[in-house]
């Protein structure tokens, strides 16, 4: 009689670029980002001021789609911004326009009733969340030790010479 003993295999888990982490986290804002805008074009009433020129209290402008742009570019530019700056400029500019999106997610929200509540709290609340990770991956980057440039390594480079 043969005994079979199974050996568990762990999966790979393998630690992943913090570059490629914030890339991943800029990436899903942007499809949650665009898909609440366009679930909001659902609203009673939102196609009608649309079609009257009207966005939210504001009339429609080249500076309001101008700016309305500028708020989408931003993150989108992000997705490829963290992926290629080097790392010290990168875990800045990732500090600073997160820190920058959460207010600007969460008046979103000003003026709209009670009624929509699950909606803008769901989507805000998920909003947040990915800009906390972003503030957390970038806050958390990993530092590699610098080498001294003492007479230790300035044999070395004598040496290679």
């Amino acid at each position: 009689m043969t005994i079979r003993t199974k050996t568990p295999t762990l999966l790979d888990n393998r630690s992943v670029p913090v570059h490629a982490k914030l890339a991943a986290a800029w990436t899903s804002f942007m499809f949650l980002y665009i898909y609440v805008d366009y679930f909001h074009l659902h609203k009673p009433g939102v196609i009608d001021n649309l079609r009257a020129g009207v966005v939210f209290e504001f009339d429609t402008s080249p500076m309001l789609l101008t700016m309305m742009l500028a708020s989408v570019a931003i993150p989108a530019l992000m997705v490829m911004l963290s992926m290629t700056l080097p790392a010290r400029v990168n875990r800045a500019t990732n500090l600073v326009v997160a820190s920058l999106y959460i207010p600007y997610s969460l008046f979103n929200a000003v003026g709209e009733s009670w009624d929509w509540a699950p909606f803008y709290g769901l989507s805000i609340g998920i909003e947040v969340l990915l800009l906390a990770f972003v503030l957390r991956s970038a806050w958390t980057w990993p530092r590699t030790p610098a080498v001294p440039a003492g007479p230790a390594t300035t044999d070395l480079r004598q040496n290679a010479r």
